[in-house]
């Protein structure tokens, strides 16, 4: 009879063992392996890109080292493309993806959004002379964004709405692949982050461009993404971005990547994030 009730405490104690093992999110799975994988995309400067000695860099890195040094864990950086976030999350590939992603209703379908940690305006830019001044002027040039993103799909809307024909526009691959139709003269525009226009007119190769119209009425706001139902890394994510600013970093991180330039808000007015 007692060898019975010892195989029960036993036989419960596995099962308990069992059912822990089975509800463990990912947080926890994360602790335990003692390793966060982050993808960032590294052709997106100066949020994400490669510095002179080919090591990742950028705002979005800098948030990917913070975040495992908070978890208190080893970091395994992952490059992408924009295209391939959220496939990469949900194939298991990363745990997280720290690659300026806009919380877009449509993506929230396929991955779990933090609340915003950076905020973007989306803008034009195309070779000096081209005459443009207005948004409405780029109907009937060769416009291009990087496939997938929110420039492409804000532009597009604003086409449709605007009656432009859809053939003047066509997708690029990455970003960088945006930037060199527009270097081989394949687009006549692109359209970008302000952000990313403000540091290509920096290199000796796009002396000849100038920023052009802001797509109206349209601020991107980024949110960290992991899988949709892992609440428990979601919630911790969110903690980790207000911590990020109450503490100061972010302030910090931002003025190493972006200078003197106003901090900008994270909170959409009328709205708590």
């Amino acid at each position: 009879m007692k060898l019975i009730k010892k195989l029960a405490v036993v036989v419960s104690s596995v099962l308990t063992l069992g059912v822990v093992g089975a509800n463990a999110d990912l947080l926890d799975k994360i602790l335990e392996k003692g390793k966060v994988k982050c993808g960032v995309v590294l052709d997106f400067p100066p949020m994400g890109y490669r510095d002179a000695k080919n090591k990742p860099a950028g705002f979005d890195v800098e948030y990917c080292k913070d975040l495992a040094k908070a978890l208190d864990v080893e970091l395994e950086l992952k490059s992408m493309t924009f295209a391939q976030r959220i496939p990469a999350l949900n194939s298991g590939k990363v745990d997280v993806v720290i690659g300026s992603t806009s919380d877009t209703l449509e993506r929230a379908k396929s991955a779990g959004f933090t609340m915003p940690y950076f905020v973007f305006k989306l803008q034009s830019m195309f070779k000096k002379g081209s005459n443009i001044k207005t948004f409405e002027d780029l109907k009937g040039k060769k416009v291009t964004a990087a496939l997938s993103t929110t420039p492409e799909t804000k532009f597009i809307k604003n086409a449709k709405k605007l009656g432009w024909n859809a053939s003047d526009y066509f997708s690029s691959k990455s970003e960088n692949d945006t930037h060199l139709a527009l270097l081989q003269g394949k687009a006549d525009a692109i359209i970008t982050t302000d952000t990313t226009i403000s540091e290509l007119l920096k290199l000796d190769k796009f002396k000849d461009y100038v920023a052009g119209p802001y797509v109206p009425n349209y601020d991107d706001f980024v949110s960290i993404i992991t899988k949709r139902d892992e609440y428990g890394f979601i919630n911790y994510l969110n903690l980790f971005i207000h911590q990020q600013v109450r503490s100061g970093r972010y302030a910090e991180v931002y003025k190493k990547f972006y200078g003197d330039a106003p901090i900008r808000d994270l909170i959409v007015h009328g709205i708590y994030y």
